[in-house]
């Protein structure tokens, strides 16, 4: 992994925030170009792919068909392995860490201005896998 990449200044919890807010803003436009137009219904939809449980599902099947690089997984890691002291009552502690690696890969891939990878990472989410196969 490169040593002068920007995403190195961040630590793990913080890529996870920046991914999340760059995750929810891929998958919100992505929701609307599918011509959805009623705001509860965008809002379900788009709660759909942006839930802990489903982003842990994304990881795993990225990680599972080796579509990850080792600078990916490391940003991963950096997310997945950060010191949380907080769980989510809707799932457990590792579904949470792992979704919030899915965050960190993807703000790490934003703040180091990968978007082309970015973007091929979401387009697979897009394009739709049986998540439950994960």
């Amino acid at each position: 992994m490169e040593n002068n990449l920007k995403s190195n200044g961040y630590n793990g919890l913080t890529l996870a925030y920046i991914g999340d807010a760059v995750f929810e803003l891929y998958i919100r436009e992505f929701v609307i170009s599918k011509g959805n137009s009623k705001v509860n219904n965008i809002h379900k939809l788009t709660t759909g792919y942006t839930s802990g449980v489903n982003q842990a599902k994304f990881i795993h099947y990225f990680l599972n068909n080796n579509l990850l690089s080792e600078y990916e997984i490391a940003l991963y890691k950096r997310g997945r392995n950060s010191h949380i002291s907080t769980t989510r009552r809707n799932m457990d502690m590792q579904t949470y860490l792992d979704a919030t690696g899915f965050e960190a890969l993807i703000g790490g891939l934003y703040v180091d201005n990968n978007i082309s990878r970015l973007e091929e990472l979401i387009s697979i989410i897009e394009k739709g896998v049986d998540w439950n196969d994960c």
